[in-house]
Formats: structure tokens, C-alpha cells, sequence
């Protein structure tokens, strides 16, 4: 579990505090997302999960134990961070070097790491591109390589800083299934996001941050029914929510036919501008 405790941050004494007085709790297991705009202080706050920031006032709390007390190297072994430009993750001239290169890092060596650096590759479909440069891989491919490698030595908490950044329809398919099989092994996901879009189907617990401050918390379609507060936060309502908006507005639509009631729903966000 990760916890914080009346959490304030600034980077100095001179400037306004970045995060204010923030309490949450993260439970392992469980896929959450911190929402919000540009200068929200998402970044800042995932940055305090893995010990990259120290609170300046209150406490954060990893598995029992305060960050403030433990070195980022133990810390990133419980916590990965993958960035949201997934190239600053690469180092080495091939992928499966830049899965060992981590591997080694944690410790991993011998017929394990062989084994473990195999083990991988086929498990987030790299097999293929074992030899390929990362840099010559297209956005998606290098988005699951950099998953990939945040989750091979198995940390129990992996957070995604928005991953949907330049991705199209098929990559963003592609990342889902990868979050579930990172769902499927019990470990926590922590998506870091602005895009409701593509959270709708994973349908996560939801923090919504604004101006460094906590503005909800909660289950994501609770979150759909607070419009006021999405659209405050400087984020865009799904599209699938304002057709649900319109079904439950326009009342019984049980006597119309299948066509019938998609062109209502049609006319109604292109009145929107959403088509």
C-alpha cells in the first residue's frame, strides 16, 4: 500500500507549494488514475511514490515503510516509473540488451537472467524485435518495450506517465491489453492521464487533481456524474458519457428502433461538435 499523509511540496522555500496537503491510499492489487491538467502537479506527486521526492512537510508511506527513511534504489524496486516519453528509457543498441541492462541492474544474472530476459520478450510480444534497435520501433512497440522493462524485475507498483501520449487506435488496444496482464499478475497499476477517453473501458478509482489539491477521489463512473468538476479541471467529459447523458435525458427509448435511435444520438453530439 502506498499512503500520503498531509502532504505538502515545494522545491523551494521561496516558491508556492506544488502539492497541499494531499491524502490518499493506494492499495496493491488495483488499477487507479491520477487525472488532471497540465500544471496540476500529477508529475509531482508520482514522483513522491518512488522516493525521486521527498515530502516537505507530512509523509509517504511505501509498504510500511517512509520514504524518507529508504534509499530511491530499494524504493524504484517496489515502484517503477515508465515516463511518458518511453526513448529517455533507452539505453542499449538492442531490446533485449535493454532488458538485460535492467535486469542486471536488479541484480539478475546467469541462466535467471537469460531465462527471465526470455520470459519477457514473450510475454509483451518483443520476440521478434530481440535484435531490433528501440529507437526503430514505432510509438506502440516502443511504449510496450518500455513497459516491459519496468516490469521485469516484477515491482509491485507500475506507474504509467501518460501512456497514451502519440499513440493511435491500434497502439492504444495494444497498451490495454498490456495493463491487463500487468492486472493479471496482482500488481497495482497507477495511470497518470488526462485522457477520459481511453480510461472509460479500464474504468479505474480515480484522483482528480487541481492547483497541487485533491479535488475528488473515487470510482470513475462516479467521476461522470460530477460534469462541474471535470470541466473545472480543465479536462474533456468521454464521449460515451454524454451518450449516456442523452439516453437518460430523452427518457424511454425502448420503442424506437436500432437506427432510429443512433441517429438521435448522432444529431445530439454533433450538436456537441464531438462529431
Amino acid at each position: 500500500m502506498i499512503e500520503f499523509r498531509n502532504v505538502w511540496f515545494k522545491y523551494d522555500e521561496t516558491e508556492e507549494y506544488i502539492l497541499k496537503n494531499i491524502n490518499l491510499v493506494i492499495e496493491k492489487g488495483r488499477i487507479y488514475s491520477i487525472l488532471g491538467d497540465n500544471g496540476s502537479g500529477k508529475t509531482t506527486l508520482i514522483r513522491h511514490m518512488n522516493g525521486l521526492l521527498k515530502p516537505t512537510k507530512g509523509d509517504v508511506i511505501v509498504d510500511e515503510v517512509n520514504t524518507r527513511d529508504i534509499p530511491i534504489s530499494i524504493l524504484s524496486k517496489k515502484v517503477a516509473l515508465v515516463f511518458q516519453y518511453p526513448e529517455r528509457m533507452f539505453f542499449s543498441p538492442t531490446v533485449e540488451e535493454e532488458i538485460k541492462y535492467t535486469l542486471i541492474n536488479f541484480g539478475f544474472e546467469g541462466k535467471e537472467l537469460d531465462e527471465r530476459t526470455d520470459y519477457i520478450l514473450k510475454e509483451f510480444r518483443l520476440e521478434d524485435f530481440r535484435d531490433r534497435a528501440p529507437f526503430s520501433l514505432s510509438g506502440g512497440e516502443q511504449r510496450r518495450l518500455s513497459i516491459a522493462i519496468a516490469v521485469s524485475w516484477d515491482p509491485d507498483y507500475i506507474v504509467l506517465d501518460e501512456p497514451t501520449t502519440g499513440l493511435d487506435g491500434e497502439a492504444r488496444k495494444d497498451l490495454t491489453s498490456t495493463i491487463e496482464k500487468i492486472l493479471n499478475r496482482r500488481r497495482t497499476v497507477i495511470i497518470v492521464s488526462h485522457d477520459l477517453e481511453y480510461l472509460f473501458e479500464l474504468s479505474p478509482h480515480v484522483i482528480l487533481m487541481n492547483n497541487g489539491q485533491i479535488m475528488f477521489q473515487g470510482k470513475f463512473g462516479e467521476l461522470l456524474e460530477n460534469e462541474d468538476i471535470v470541466i473545472k479541471c480543465g479536462l474533456s467529459m468521454p464521449r460515451i458519457s454524454l451518450l449516456l447523458h442523452f439516453l437518460k435525458r430523452d427518457g424511454n427509448l425502448n420503442n424506437l428502433k436500432y437506427n432510429e435511435i443512433l441517429n438521435l444520438l448522432l444529431d445530439k453530439l454533433r450538436c456537441t461538435n464531438y462529431v
